[in-house]
């Protein structure tokens, strides 16, 4: 039976290849989608939803804008690394019409409250603090909350310490894992040291364009802007996805491994956004989250494009030359 699953997004490139990955899966069904305020503004967001389940064919699937703004700060895009519209400075075609009235966590708590459902975050938490705060009931119905976000073992990509979903919007991510140690629950947390094993080359982009060509001219016209500004930042030559591992390990969780352990959230000074994982358990407080700490990237590559070019994986033989040496779990 398939597993039934919101996704709360940003998009935001990297999300948008998540979502991608995430309505290719047999084993998922994606009854909504909810929108945050993050890499792109709130309606900017809710455009670019739009345009990728456009692209899916699957514009049966409904979208809930959410929160516009963090909790406690003045909200700061990500608009530098996705391009001026979130999607690489692609300008696909705007999709009229499909608006919806209910907001994101009125359809969160009225879906949560009608059966098992598990919850992808690939944004800011804000949308789930705010149900925290309105209907605690709902969100602990979730059945699993996977969340793209924090980090553990690397330096952030928008401070030295924080990870961009997280700073954002630290106060309701301080909100969710103190919530999930009160309940005895588990957030998983995908961390930017994970999901930076995770890079799309031009080679494996190359692949994929020869593989399926409306894809890969489709994927290579949103990730441009994605590839010019991690070499521009990095020296990179590629482009890290983070989002799509999520999805990865929530179809998959033998994709990744990890640990459970207590995690805090620093809400002000330099370090705000940063996640302190006590991996030690010197402050013998419950385990909250299940952190993340490595990845196979041949696995993932092998099950990401098996999704989105609808392929088996056997048929994707010379991914492993592709992927070099980069290692995978242990």
């Amino acid at each position: 039976m398939k597993k039934r699953v919101i996704i709360d997004c940003d998009p935001g490139i990297d999300d948008s290849l998540a979502l991608m990955m995430a309505l290719s899966s047999d084993a998922i069904d994606v009854i909504g989608i909810t929108i945050v305020c993050g890499n792109s503004p709130i309606d900017m967001g809710f455009e670019n939803a739009k345009k990728i389940l456009h692209h899916m064919g699957r514009l049966d699937i409904p979208i809930y804008k959410g929160a516009d703004r963090p909790l406690a700060k003045e909200y700061v895009n990500a608009l530098d690394t996705h391009g001026e519209d979130g999607l690489g400075e692609s300008f696909l075609e705007e999709i009229a019409g499909y608006d919806t009235h209910e907001q994101a966590v009125s359809f969160l708590a009225r879906i949560l409250h009608q059966g098992p459902c598990s919850v992808i975050a690939l944004g800011p938490l804000t949308n789930f603090a705010q149900l925290i705060q309105e209907d605690e009931k709902a969100f602990d119905a979730i059945e699993r909350l996977v969340s793209m976000g924090g980090t553990y073992r690397s330096h952030g990509n928008c401070s030295p310490v924080a990870e961009y979903n997280y700073w954002e919007d630290p106060e309701a991510a301080e909100i969710v894992y103190r919530h999930m140690e009160q309940t005895g629950k588990q957030i998983e947390m995908v961390g930017l040291d994970v999901t930076r094993q995770i890079v799309l080359t031009p080679d494996l982009l190359s692949y994929i364009e020869r593989l399926d060509e409306r894809q890969g001219a489709f994927i290579r016209k949103i990730t441009k802007f994605y590839f010019d500004f991690h070499w521009s930042q990095e020296h990179l030559i590629g482009c890290v996805i983070n989002d799509p591992l999520a999805v990865a390990y929530f179809l998959d969780p033998a994709v990744c491994a990890g640990f459970s352990s207590h995690v805090d959230l620093v809400t002000d000074g330099p370090a705000r956004g940063q996640t302190i994982v006590d991996a030690f358990d010197f402050y013998h407080r419950s385990h909250n989250a299940y952190v993340l700490t490595k990845c196979d990237p041949l696995a993932f590559f092998q099950m990401f494009l098996a999704l989105i070019l609808h392929k088996e994986k056997e048929s994707l033989d010379l991914l492993e030359n592709l992927i070099g040496d980069r290692k995978g779990i242990s």
